[in-house]
């Protein structure tokens, strides 16, 4: 089929345009660099942009440039995309880090659930809005309930990993959904204790076991598993170190944009 915009532009195809992106509600700006090269691409030039990770108020302008109708079109159905979910995403996270406070650690691993083609984009938005894309630094060995089950166990488990001098350096990070498997792990060399069961309450009960064990200083506590940013302010007041965000955060509803064209005097 016919693209028509060609035809319906050929009587000003030369006239010079210039255009803004324009946030139409509150929140932290990412993709900016890349919304400028592929407005270049098109054949605009970029007068003004925000740097990544900048925080807009309804009205403010992300990114200005100037050209001719058809690349202005093409421009439309292109930057808005490219920067409206991200930037959704790392609105939501910044959130999340801000009530969060100095001493809870936020993370957000739940990308790796989604395509392939998206994760680069995802991960990139987690740590423009202030939180990890990973509960650890590299390298790590990343031990989920169903590695515990097939190995046969909490302890089985982490010696599988002792077992195997590649791993010597790795960090390790266990899954767990009791008090008990907690400080088991705690006892075979865990690094990281994750409470993966969304039930807030595991938090007290997991880490009172690990103190009165006198195993609490021996790992970091983090907790996962449907929270939400009304959630945060009373997970923080508890002994956890990280807290992992799913839903809330890489489902995030896009940051509302719109590009909007004045004629050039």
């Amino acid at each position: 089929m016919t693209d028509p915009r060609p035809l319906l532009f050929a009587g000003i195809a030369d006239t010079l345009m210039t255009a803004a992106v324009v946030a139409e509600s509150p929140g932290v700006i990412t993709q900016t660099a890349e919304a400028a090269s592929v407005a270049e691409e098109l054949g605009l030039s970029v007068e003004y942009v925000l740097a990544e990770g900048e925080t807009v108020r309804a009205g403010d302008d992300v990114l200005r440039m100037a050209g001719h109708p058809l690349a202005m079109a093409l421009a439309e159905e292109r930057l808005v995309g490219l920067m409206a979910k991200p930037s959704g995403i790392a609105t939501a996270t910044r959130a999340f880090v801000d009530s969060a406070g100095d001493d809870l650690r936020v993370v957000s691993g739940a990308w790796k659930k989604l395509p392939f083609s998206q994760k680069d984009m995802i991960r990139s938005a987690i740590t423009v809005g202030g939180a990890m894309p990973r509960i650890a630094d590299w390298p790590f060995a990343y031990l989920d309930k169903n590695f515990v089950t097939m190995l046969g166990g909490v302890r089985a488990t982490l010696d599988a990993v002792a077992a195997q001098p590649e791993l010597r350096d790795y960090r390790r990070i266990i899954q767990v959904t009791r008090a008990d498997e907690a400080c088991a792990a705690a006892q075979a060399g865990a690094d990281i204790v994750f409470v993966d069961t969304g039930r807030i309450g595991d938090i007290s009960t997991v880490a009172s076991a690990l103190r009165v064990g006198g195993l609490r200083d021996r790992v970091e506590l983090a907790f996962g598993g449907g929270v939400t940013l009304a959630d945060i302010r009373h997970i923080r007041e508890l002994d956890i170190d990280i807290v992992d965000i799913g839903r809330a955060i890489v489902d995030a509803p896009l940051l509302d944009m719109s590009l909007r064209v004045e004629r050039a005097a």
